[in-house]
């Protein structure tokens, strides 16, 4: 049976490269990288204006997001029967919440304010055989839907101001004492992510795990020479995560913290 993924990635470049050539989108992937890793510019609005930068984005960045939170639930084991909804928080592409959903089968609500991006993620959804859709709004300005649902916000949270970061906070928590499950992912830079540390406790705290990741797996060979073509190095897979599962009424806290 063919896999999803590969279908996705096979009609995800022929779709992009029936616009823009590969040269097209390695120079813009070189830009957005330098925004993103150097400047540490927020992939939003302005910094995906122009149709090469949302292919750049679409072609190397979403294929990594993806591989990258597959991979996260299988080390965290995470449950195969659920849950039935994903709540996918500033979804971009859509490819976090897809994967849980492939890993799970459950449908995905996007939640993102750029419809633009909203209408890649369709394509994700659609050519990865998920079911979802999308909700454009604010992730403070979200109506959250009654527990139990999977939330993942992937690359997401440190985008947000400390106001917006602790409303979501009060709200996660919320979600996991009424049955949800929660995965947060954020780079393993240090750098840009000075609350990790304070939501790395909170979580450990409700029995829940923060952990690093290096990935030995590789990107599709057209994902890979992409990333080649713009000076990257594209099998560096990996990724900080905060896993919350629903506590059974009477367990304890569990000290201390999990690493691997």
């Amino acid at each position: 049976m063919p896999d999803p993924f590969d279908i996705w990635i096979a009609k995800l470049f022929d779709r992009w490269l029936s616009e823009l050539t590969h040269q097209e989108v390695a120079r813009a992937l070189k830009v957005l990288s330098r925004d993103y890793v150097q400047r540490r510019t927020r992939l939003r609005g302005k910094a995906l204006e122009g149709r090469g930068k949302q292919a750049a984005f679409a072609m190397y960045y979403a294929p990594r997001h993806f591989v990258i939170v597959r991979e996260a639930l299988k080390a965290l084991t995470a449950p195969t029967d659920s849950p039935s909804e994903i709540i996918d928080l500033g979804c971009g592409s859509g490819v976090a919440g897809a994967a849980w959903a492939l890993h799970c089968g459950g449908n995905v609500v996007g939640v993102e304010l750029e419809p633009d991006v909203l209408r890649e993620a369709a394509f994700t959804f659609k050519d990865l055989g998920v079911r979802g859709g999308g909700v454009r709004c604010h992730i403070a300005k979200y109506r959250w839907a009654k527990p139990p649902v999977g939330i993942v916000a992937a690359f997401t949270v440190n985008e947000l101001d400390e106001n917006n970061r602790e409303r979501l906070w009060r709200e996660l928590e919320k979600q996991t004492k009424g049955g949800s499950n929660v995965l947060i992912l954020e780079p393993l830079s240090t750098r840009i992510t000075p609350w990790w540390q304070d939501w790395s406790e909170r979580v450990v705290a409700l029995g829940g795990r923060a952990n690093e990741w290096h990935f030995d797996v590789k990107l599709p060979e057209r994902v890979h020479l992409l990333g080649k073509s713009a000076g990257l190095k594209p099998d560096k897979l990996g990724a900080r995560t905060l896993w919350l599962e629903p506590r059974p009424k009477g367990r304890g806290v569990v000290a201390g913290n999990n690493q691997d």
